[in-house]
């Protein structure tokens, strides 16, 4: 399936946005950099964007007894080889 930015038939629709100079130079210096045009960075930057803030709302349904199982999970307490390695992990910022 075509996403819209591939498919030739979808319909194209402006957006207007007005930045600050120092913004619109950053975003136009990342599109050269990346061999865009400022136009297809700021599709793809906000395409992305959406898409994770959509991903991040993601709903999972499972049946009861599974849910049980998973609560049940997280109110056993840490432990086990790797919990013990990482509790016994040097600290970088108590060094």
């Amino acid at each position: 399936m075509a996403t819209p930015t591939t498919n030739p038939e979808s319909p194209v629709k402006a957006i207007n946005l007005k930045v600050r100079t120092e913004i619109r130079s950053l975003i136009d210096s990342a599109a050269k950099l990346q061999g865009k045009t400022r136009s297809d960075f700021m599709i793809d930057a906000s395409r992305r964007a959406a898409e994770e803030a959509l991903l991040d709302q993601a709903l999972l349904r499972v049946d009861r007894e599974t849910y049980d199982r998973f609560v049940a999970m997280l109110d056993q307490p840490a432990g086990g080889p790797g919990f013990e390695r990482l509790m016994n992990a040097a600290q970088p910022w108590s060094q």
